[in-house]
C-alpha cells in the first residue's frame, strides 16, 4: 500500500501545477493604409488622390554651365540650382501628402489579422498536452457621419496646400529677383572698375603734366604734390571697387548654386535706355498686386485654413457614426469555429475636462490672428508697390540727368586739362574737373544699376516677375505689355505722379 503524503504536502501537490508551454506565434496586420504607404515608395509614386498634380514641378533639371552667361541663363541656373526652390517644392509636396491623409477617412479602413501558435502544456505526473491554434480575422470600419469634421479637416488641408503652392511661387520670384540683382551688380561694378581705371589714368596724366610744368619752371612743387595726392586717391578707389567686384562675383555664384570661388563669365549687357515718359495709375498697380501677389494669396489661404480648423474643432465634440464588420475564423486543435459581426457604432464624447472648449477658443483666436496678418500684408503690398513705383520713377529721371552730367563733366575735364597743359590754367581747376568727372561716372553707373533693379523690383511688387520680361531687362527688347504694366514703354506725360 502506497504511503500517502502528509496533509500539508497533499494540499501543496494539489495546488501546484507545473505548466511548461512552448508557444510559437505569428501574427500581422495588413491594412489599406499600409498598402498605400508601401506603394508610395514605388518608382511610379502611387498617388490615388492625385494630390501632387497641384504642386508646380521643379523649374528644370540642373543644366551644364558653359560659355558666357546672359541674364536668362543666370535666372535659369538660379531657379534650377538654388536650394531655396527645391526646399519650397519639397514643402509643397509634404502638404500635398497631408491632403491625401485628410481624404483617407472618406474610404473604409480594412485590417486583417492572421495568427498561428503551437502550445505545449504539462501538469505534474501527467502527459504533455500539445495543441495548434490557427486564427484569422478581418475588421472593416467605415466612418459614416461626423457632423462635418471630415469636410472641415480636408478643407483645412487643401487651403494649407494652397499656402504651400503660393509660397513656392513667392520663393521662385525671390530667387528670380536675387539673380537679377546679382547679375546687374556684377555688371555695374565692372563698369565702376572701368570708370575708376579711367580716373586713375587721367590722374596719372595730370601728374605727368604737373611734373612737366615743374621742370619747365612754370609750376610750383605744390602742383606736383596735389597731382600725386589725386593719383593716390584714384588708385585707392580702383582697388576698393576691384574688391567689391570680386565679392559680387562670389555672390552671383552663390545665387546660382555654385561655390563662391567658381568663376562665372557673363555676356555683355545689352544697351538699354529709359523710356521718354513714365507714368502709371498707382491705384491700378496696387489693385493688380493684391490680385497677383503670391504671398497675399498664401495669407488668404492661411485664413481659410484657420476658419476650416475652427469648424473641425467644433465638430470634434459631436457624435460620430461608423459601420463596423468583423468576420473571424479559428482552428483550435481540429475544432473549427466561424464568427462574424456587423453593426453601427456611435461614439459620443461626454466630458473631456473642458479641453474641447479651449481647443475651440484657440482655433478661433488663430483665425483672428490669420485675419490680422492678412490685413497687415494687404497694407504692405500697397506700400511695396508705391515704393517700387517711386524708386523706378526716380531711377528713370536719374538716368536721363546723369547722362547730361557725364557729358558736361567730360567736356569740362578736357577743357581744364588743355588749359593746364597750355599754361593758362591751374592745378586746382584741373583736379576739380577730374574729380567731378570721376563722380559723374560713378553716378552714371549707379543710376543704371538702380534703374535696372527698380524695373525688376516693381514687377516683383506686383507679383508677376517671370521670364516674359527677361528680354527687356537684358536689353534685348521693350518690356511686354503686361496687364499690370500696360504699355510700360510709352506714356502721355512725364510727370511721374499718380
Amino acid at each position: 500500500m502506497r504511503r500517502l503524503p502528509p496533509p500539508a504536502a497533499s494540499i501543496a501537490l494539489l495546488g501546484l501545477r507545473l505548466t511548461l508551454g512552448l508557444t510559437l506565434a505569428l501574427s500581422f496586420t495588413l491594412s489599406t493604409s499600409a498598402l498605400a504607404a508601401g506603394a508610395s515608395h514605388s518608382p511610379s509614386g502611387f498617388d490615388p488622390f492625385a494630390t501632387e498634380g497641384k504642386v508646380a514641378p521643379l523649374p528644370c533639371i540642373r543644366p551644364q554651365i558653359s560659355g558666357a552667361l546672359g541674364l536668362a541663363d543666370i535666372v535659369d541656373l538660379a531657379l534650377c540650382n538654388n536650394p531655396q526652390t527645391r526646399e519650397a517644392w519639397a514643402s509643397a509636396r509634404v502638404q500635398a501628402g497631408l491632403v491625401g491623409v485628410a481624404q483617407a477617412p472618406y474610404l473604409p479602413g480594412i485590417n486583417a489579422t492572421l495568427g498561428s501558435s503551437r502550445n505545449r502544456s504539462r501538469i505534474e505526473d501527467q502527459d504533455a498536452n500539445n495543441r495548434t491554434l490557427n486564427s484569422a480575422s478581418a475588421t472593416v470600419s467605415w466612418l459614416l457621419y461626423d457632423f462635418g469634421a471630415r469636410e472641415a479637416t480636408l478643407e483645412s488641408a487643401r487651403q494649407l496646400l494652397a499656402v504651400a503652392v503660393a509660397t513656392q511661387d513667392t520663393t521662385r520670384q525671390a530667387v528670380f529677383l536675387a539673380a537679377l540683382q546679382s547679375f546687374y551688380q556684377v555688371h555695374a561694378l565692372e563698369a565702376a572698375l572701368s570708370a575708376a581705371e579711367l580716373s586713375e589714368k587721367a590722374a596719372r596724366e595730370s601728374l605727368a603734366a604737373a611734373e612737366a610744368r615743374y621742370r619747365a619752371g612754370s609750376a610750383t612743387p605744390a602742383d606736383r604734390l596735389q597731382a600725386q595726392t589725386a593719383l593716390s586717391q584714384s588708385t585707392l578707389t580702383r582697388i576698393r571697387v576691384d574688391g567689391e567686384l570680386k565679392n559680387a562675383r562670389g555672390g552671383l555664384a552663390n545665387v546660382i548654386g555654385l561655390d563662391a570661388s567658381r568663376a562665372v563669365i557673363l555676356a555683355p549687357l545689352g544697351a538699354t535706355s529709359p523710356p521718354r515718359d513714365f507714368e502709371r495709375n498707382i491705384e491700378t498697380l496696387i489693385d493688380e498686386a493684391r490680385r497677383r501677389r503670391p504671398d497675399l494669396s498664401a495669407a488668404e489661404a492661411q485664413l481659410s485654413a484657420a476658419r476650416a480648423s475652427v469648424d473641425a474643432t467644433r465638430a470634434a465634440h459631436l457624435p460620430s457614426f461608423s459601420l463596423q464588420a468583423t468576420p473571424a475564423w479559428q482552428d483550435n486543435a481540429g475544432l473549427t469555429t466561424h464568427s462574424s459581426s456587423i453593426g453601427v457604432a456611435v461614439s459620443i464624447p461626454l466630458f473631456t475636462g473642458f479641453s474641447q472648449t479651449y481647443k475651440v477658443r484657440t482655433a478661433e483666436a488663430q483665425a483672428d490672428l490669420r485675419a490680422a496678418q492678412r490685413d497687415r500684408l494687404q497694407l504692405q503690398v500697397a506700400l511695396d508697390v508705391w515704393k517700387s513705383y517711386q524708386n523706378l520713377t526716380t531711377a528713370t529721371q536719374s538716368m536721363r540727368t546723369t547722362a547730361d552730367l557725364l557729358a558736361s563733366a567730360e567736356q569740362s575735364e578736357r577743357v581744364a586739362l588743355g588749359r593746364y597743359r597750355a599754361g593758362v590754367g591751374n592745378i586746382l581747376d584741373l583736379l576739380a574737373a577730374q574729380s567731378a568727372l570721376a563722380s559723374a561716372r560713378q553716378q552714371r553707373v549707379q543710376s543704371a544699376f538702380d534703374w535696372n533693379v527698380s524695373r525688376a523690383s516693381l514687377a516683383q511688387s506686383v507679383g508677376v516677375l517671370d521670364a516674359a520680361i527677361l528680354p527687356a531687362l537684358g536689353g534685348e527688347g521693350a518690356l511686354p505689355a503686361l496687364p499690370l504694366l500696360p504699355s510700360l514703354q510709352t506714356s502721355p506725360s512725364a510727370s511721374g505722379n499718380p
